[in-house]
């Protein structure tokens, strides 16, 4: 029973750490004419323009998200419709891409694993031993010899 639930939180603690991608947005396509209509009518909450894609990101109220590609041209219209509707409207800036938050995210997700498989191992282990002591070491040898009033 303690294996059972040793392995169990072994499983949720590492379920935990490796889900994380998994909670991703997922952002749908959507055009211009679409995001407009949906800003008259105050779907949208708030509107990230993007200018190196040029992309911009959109959160509607029912929890959906949508990417629409726009032109320089449109950047206005947009950012008074988005206003108009009582939306948040932002531009988004780059900021330098840092090359060690990679490795370093690398490092703890790699040692997370190595520390799931030593206690694994470890409970795997113990279990055999414990196993192996309520057997007894002479238990093998009696069964596997003839008894001694049968001959």
């Amino acid at each position: 029973m303690r294996r059972l639930l040793l392995a169990a939180a072994c499983a949720i603690f590492a379920a935990a750490f490796l889900a994380a991608p998994a909670l991703a947005t997922h952002f749908q396509s959507e055009s211009y004419a679409e995001l407009l209509a949906q800003l008259h009518k105050r779907e949208i909450v708030a509107i990230v323009l993007h200018p190196t894609g040029p992309k911009a990101h959109a959160s509607a109220r029912s929890g959906q998200h949508y990417t629409v590609t726009y032109t320089q041209a449109e950047v206005a219209p947009l950012h008074a419709a988005a206003l108009a509707g009582g939306s948040s409207f932002a531009v988004a800036t780059a900021k330098p891409a840092s090359k060690t938050v990679h490795h370093k995210l690398r490092y703890i997700a790699g040692g997370v694993l190595i520390v799931v498989i030593v206690v694994v191992l470890v409970v795997l282990l113990l279990g055999r031993r414990r196993a192996f002591e309520e057997e007894g070491p002479g238990d093998e040898a009696a069964s596997a010899s003839p008894p001694a009033g049968s001959g």
